[in-house]
């Protein structure tokens, strides 16, 4: 065998579907901006059948993935005969350069990454570690900068189209025939077959039946696997901009995570770069209707709090933000 494994013998990896990751490396760190900046890595991924590809994943996710892997695999908290010593995550580090952190993880990342893809068929199969490998529709979209890490001759990527095989992908049932009104819908008829791309919002997805794609509305199917979370990255705050006479409202796509609380300084500094050219104050409204002045993290708690009374789209923050110039005292309600 070509690559080294620690699996317990040859006919072990003979098991394994073709689409398995058994390789992974950084090519690369890319620079994102979310409520402050931060850096994600390139990742390529060969599988057992020999394609290649591109993902890409911030270190949280591997946090989030070494969490569930010791939650059921791990020495203290599995199940035997399930249980085994899973390789050291590199710690959080919360001080220091960002830039710097990043470079300094990438080969303690890509030696997690060799030690976990050694690991048992089992492990190797397990459906949280398949998903964090998965090229995702936003992973195959992006175009990778500089591949700084890759040999020459590994640069001309070959996509690979089914990443997962057809019994573990996105997919859903349609209940009904639907005929789209416009060439971008997806034609459906009652018990057809999508495989799922993703939510383009709450009420319509993105997929594929045979050579077509399209979208089409949600409630016309019957999900029998949903996406991945990972899927939803693009999440929307909604902002409205209190510009002396008149109210501007506008939806900020950010990468992050919509349950996430972020710093007051984080998310002031997101809304001066939205509006340059303005000293900015931000606020909430409480529940008269009033506004109320942010100032610090404590006020940030708040505003969460009480933005989760009020249902909102999926792929939009459980809280709405207030905008006005610093100077503007006449939008709070002064009367005593």
């Amino acid at each position: 065998m070509s690559l080294p494994r620690q699996l317990r013998d040859e006919s072990d990896f003979e098991q394994l579907p073709e689409d398995v990751p058994v390789s992974a490396h950084i090519a690369d760190m890319e620079e994102r901006r979310g409520f402050s900046f931060y850096y994600t890595f390139v990742i390529e991924v060969k599988t057992k059948g020999g394609s290649k590809y591109f993902i890409y994943r911030r270190y949280s996710q591997f946090f989030a993935l070494q969490t569930k892997l010791e939650e059921n695999y791990g020495p203290e908290k599995g199940i035997a005969p399930y249980i085994c010593t899973l390789p050291e995550l590199p710690p959080k580090i919360f001080v220091g350069n960002k830039k710097d952190i990043a470079e300094t993880r990438i080969p303690l990342l890509n030696g997690y990454m060799k030690r976990l893809l050694n690991s048992p068929v089992w492990l190797l199969l397990d459906e949280d570690l398949r998903l964090f490998y998965y090229q995702t529709l936003s992973d195959s979209e992006r175009i990778p900068h500089g591949l700084r890490r890759l040999r020459p001759q590994t640069r001309k990527v070959k996509k690979n189209s089914q990443p997962i095989s057809d019994g573990d992908r996105p997919r859903a049932e349609s209940l009904f025939d639907f005929k789209g009104n416009a060439s971008m819908e997806l034609n459906l008829k009652c018990g057809d077959l999508i495989y799922l791309l993703s939510w383009v919002n709450r009420e319509w997805l993105e997929g594929t039946v045979g050579n077509r794609t399209g979208i089409f509305p949600a409630s016309f199917v019957r999900i029998i696997k949903n996406l991945p979370e990972e899927q939803h990255q693009v999440s929307l705050l909604r902002c409205y901009f209190h510009d002396h006479d008149r109210c501007l409202i506008r939806d900020i796509s950010l990468e992050e995570d919509v349950r996430k609380c972020p710093s007051y300084k984080n998310l002031l500094g997101l809304i001066r770069n939205q509006f340059p050219d303005a000293e900015v104050a931000l606020n909430m409204r409480d529940t008269d209707g009033e506004l109320i002045r942010l100032m610090d993290n404590s006020d940030m708690e708040l505003l969460i709090t009480r933005g989760k009374l009020t249902p909102r789209a999926k792929n939009y923050f459980p809280w709405e933000l207030h905008v006005t110039h610093q100077d503007d005292l006449e939008v709070y309600k002064t009367e005593t």
